[in-house]
């Protein structure tokens, strides 16, 4: 049973009956005497998406949602529907675009992603940790930059995706990322 010690970030928790992840926490220390120290929290709804900002007692407990992964494969997209085949049953089910939009502009057909499910239905989708993506467009490199250390760059992938990567990479060259963090890992072998 979590409690607010042990908040980080994609922590899951149960709040109202509700499944939530913990987006960002910070803890705030009583400034008089007898106060209670107090936690917010920014967390998103798996179910809608939806992002709130929350204040917890510290020691609060919480339960831990009955959540299921099951690996599942994207097939493709309509409108604002990401449609899915769940590998083991291979029953197909949708998600709308809305619901997962740090997801959606990584989607890729055969793509295999988890599926979070909650109470027999699907909360959410996640991302592998790597992602291997073609850099589609990078600023030039500028020349004196490199004295300053690790020097970074914008690039854009995969469906207009904006990360930063060195500046030594250039269009058309493959990186591996994490598409969670937007992050630069290394050049794809």
């Amino acid at each position: 049973m979590p409690t607010t010690a042990d908040f980080r970030k994609h922590l899951r928790i149960l709040i109202d009956g509700q499944p939530y992840v913990v987006v960002e926490h910070t803890l705030q220390s009583p400034t008089a005497r007898g106060s209670a120290t107090l936690v917010r929290a920014r967390v998103r709804n798996l179910l809608t998406g939806q992002l709130l900002d929350k204040t917890f007692k510290a020691g609060e407990s919480f339960d831990a949602p009955d959540l299921v992964y099951r690996a599942s494969q994207f097939l493709y997209r309509d409108d604002d529907d990401l449609h899915f085949m769940d590998e083991e049953t291979f029953e197909q089910f949708s998600v709308r675009a809305e619901a997962v939009p740090d997801v959606a502009p990584w989607l890729r057909e055969g793509l295999v992603v988890r599926a979070l499910h909650f109470e027999g239905r699907v909360a959410t989708v996640e991302l592998p940790q790597t992602m291997v993506v073609e850099v589609l467009e990078t600023e030039p490199a500028v020349r004196g930059n490199t004295a300053a250390g690790k020097v970074m760059k914008r690039a854009v992938v995969a469906d207009g995706v904006e990360i930063q990567v060195p500046l030594y990479l250039e269009a058309g060259e493959r990186i591996e990322v994490d598409p969670r963090e937007r992050r630069f890992i290394r050049r794809a072998t």
